[in-house]
């Protein structure tokens, strides 16, 4: 990276931290002028990253926003104060998805044009991937609002500088192995991280990819990965695991692959059918898209310029919604990926919730579906069956979390059964320190009876993104204050969450020991 991308992407952290403490005091822009004794038009280039910022400046603004925006010393954890029991209303914009973002930056590795995302989340996972690949070699530009990502990839990919640390950090980079096998004959990769959810292999990865030629051995802190030449032009991948990392990994080693490759058993997830529409703009062809069986047409070279729209995010949509429901509010979702929350709604529908749909339109990549979801104040009940997660189309993995504090809020008894992963029900007991009546059944089950009579508490924030919101938004339902310490992960895969909740009424403040 250099000096200037490094200044430019500092300039556009702090702008957001300013923006972020602004609206959560309820200032506008010319308001914290009149306080700085400048210009609402020169706060607005502080928050867009375009202007210089002296530290003398920072210092004034923290004061004004009675926020730490800048820090001298060792990092120090950021808290979340919540007075919950507070009615939400009005309406808010569900944001770009996570995890297509963090493919698209990884599928950028086939492309020898210049790549412009647009809409990308501004979040922790995603500058991790943007680190990486800085560190590699590639050229990622962010545009003066922050809000668009311009990539140019060498010609010559220089793994011996990669940002180790970075990648750890992130579970996205063995979504690496796909493009870089048609760049490289060897190359290593460090041992990928993420949230802590029990033990996560990359076998499935690794049987995917081996028809391609990539053969990988696990050493101390690393894998070492060569690449041969694939046995046959056209090739049938079965994957072991309909997961949606290990489909991405396929479908960008197919990419390049010179033949046609077919994939069964692949997910056909929202952030796998964002991957598939941008490589379309790259010449790719692929065939059954938002099926589970995917025949791609590859091509040796790829060097296109291209732009391409990162879809809503369906998971922030179910986030959004269960701050409604929990906290028995009438609040509009808007751009709700439809076809992506339809079992999730139709679960809800059961257990008693009152919702209305608007008419669907376009995402402004020309292809998602979406639509405007109101929810309304609504009597829950448990619902007949147990509920359980599934590859898509059934109910998405990562929003299965969301039913634990919803379910906690309905009468009855409800069954949770998060088969996927080892440790995320346990994290979920945590309710209890708020007044749920969540038993653990075993590493997979959760048995919780409702209503609750939520009650505000002090809770250590989950080592997981999803429980850890989860925690958050019961504790909007919860009467009285309550503290969340450790937040940081949840600025893993959302963007100025606890400032967007405040916009629809929560009260929520950060604060730091």
């Amino acid at each position: 990276m250099t000096a200037t991308e490094e200044t430019a992407d500092n300039l556009a952290l702090i702008g957001a931290l300013v923006r972020g403490a602004r609206q959560n005091k309820g200032l506008t822009q010319a308001q914290l002028g009149e306080q700085l004794g400048t210009s609402q038009s020169a706060v607005a280039r502080i928050e867009q990253g375009a202007q210089n910022v002296s530290f003398e400046m920072l210092t004034r603004v923290s004061a004004a926003l009675d926020s730490e925006i800048i820090s001298v010393g060792p990092p120090r954890h950021s808290h979340l104060r919540v007075t919950g029991g507070q009615p939400l209303s009005g309406s808010i914009e569900v944001n770009s998805s996570k995890n297509a973002a963090v493919a698209l930056l990884c599928a950028s590795l086939l492309n020898r044009g210049t790549t412009v995302l647009r809409n990308v989340a501004r979040i922790v996972e995603v500058e991790r991937i943007v680190a990486v690949l800085r560190s590699i070699g590639a050229s990622a530009q962010w545009s003066d609002d922050g809000h668009d990502l311009t990539i140019r990839v060498p010609d010559t990919i220089d793994m011996t500088h990669i940002d180790a640390d970075a990648a750890r950090r992130t579970r996205s980079v063995i979504m690496f192995f796909g493009p870089l096998l048609s760049r490289l004959p060897e190359f290593q990769l460090p041992y990928a991280g993420g949230c802590d959810l029990g033990i996560r292999t990359i076998e499935p990865h690794l049987i995917a990819l081996r028809p391609f030629g990539l053969d990988v051995t696990a050493t101390s802190g690393h894998y070492n990965a060569t690449a041969q030449k694939a046995v046959s032009s056209d090739l049938t991948v079965v994957l072991t695991e309909r997961g949606d990392t290990v489909t991405e990994n396929a479908i960008m080693a197919a990419a390049r692959h010179d033949g046609t490759t077919t994939i069964r058993n692949a997910s056909p997830n929202y952030m796998v059918q964002d991957l598939c529409f941008y490589l379309e703009l790259l010449g790719v062809v692929v065939e059954g898209i938002g099926t589970t069986t995917l025949r791609i047409h590859g091509v040796s070279v790829i060097d296109r310029d291209v732009e391409y729209v990162v879809s809503e995010d369906p998971v922030e949509a179910m986030s959004l919604l269960t701050a409604g429901i929990v906290t028995n509010s009438e609040i509009t979702v808007t751009r709700v990926p439809i076809e992506f929350m339809e079992i999730e709604l139709a679960t809800l529908s059961e257990m008693g919730l009152r919702y209305s749909l608007t008419s669907e339109y376009l995402s402004r990549n020309g292809r998602t579906r979406l639509v405007d979801v109101t929810v309304h104040p609504s009597e829950l009940h448990a619902p007949h069956d147990k509920i359980h997660p599934m590859p898509f189309p059934g109910l998405n993995i990562d929003n299965l979390p969301f039913f634990a504090v919803i379910a906690a809020c309905a009468e009855g008894k409800t069954l949770i059964h998060d088969w996927v992963y080892e440790n995320r029900a346990i994290h979920l007991t945590d309710l209890t320190r708020l007044g749920a009546d969540v038993r653990l059944l075993d590493a997979h089950r959760l048995d919780i009876s409702g209503p609750t009579h939520w009650v505000g508490s002090e809770v250590i924030c989950p080592p997981a993104l999803r429980p850890a919101v989860v925690i958050l938004l019961a504790m909007l339902a919860a009467r009285g204050e309550s503290v969340l310490r450790n937040v940081d992960i949840i600025a893993r895969g959302y963007e100025q969450l606890q400032e967007r909740l405040v916009e629809l009424g929560a009260k929520i403040e950060t604060f730091r020991d």
